[in-house]
């Protein structure tokens, strides 16, 4: 940690003995967050929202740092993501990561983050389910002209990158795997 940071305890039970005790044990040891259940959590640090990516997106929002994603529009109001002016069929699931994944600004998701974010549940190290949509979504985007690409940071999470030209650049220009 640096100088700066303080680490913040959560408590999430639906029990109201089990939340006294660790008040009681962890009292005075730092910042302490105890809830009943993830909606209350979620409701006390709710997620900044991603609305558009793209050139329209609003003038209030960074764009992507190093990434020129202004080809690729999520309109998550409107369902509608678009490539270079074209639909694409996503479903919601699929349009949600991808909002995400490419969301001012273009960062690593944690499997953990993106679970909680897009599914709404808490992450308890299932990650098939991720897997799998994640598998479906890259499917689509390999089929777009110079489209971003899903890739994996093993065992943390995905971010989305510009699509791969060579095996030099460090990872595979054919993604065979289910992740």
């Amino acid at each position: 940690m640096s100088g700066g940071e303080i680490p913040i305890l959560v408590c999430v039970s639906a029990d109201a003995s089990v939340r006294q005790r660790v008040m009681q044990r962890l009292d005075g040891v730092g910042p302490l967050v105890i809830c009943a259940d993830l909606a209350q959590l979620r409701a006390m640090f709710p997620a900044p929202p991603v609305e558009t990516v793209g050139p329209d997106a609003g003038a209030g929002e960074p764009a992507p740092p190093t990434d020129d994603w202004r080809d690729l529009v999520v309109d998550r109001a409107g369902h509608l993501v678009t490539w270079r002016g074209v639909p694409m069929g996503l479903t919601r699931t699929e349009r949600e990561l991808l909002a995400r994944l490419a969301g001012p600004p273009v960062t690593l998701w944690s499997y953990e983050r993106l679970f909680a974010s897009v599914w709404g549940g808490a992450y308890l190290g299932d990650t098939a389910i991720l897997h799998s949509a994640v598998k479906r979504l890259r499917r689509k985007l390999r089929a777009l002209p110079d489209g971003p690409q899903v890739q994996t940071v093993r065992g943390v999470g995905y971010r989305l990158s510009p699509p791969p030209t060579s095996p030099e650049q460090g990872w595979p220009a054919h993604d065979t795997m289910a992740r």
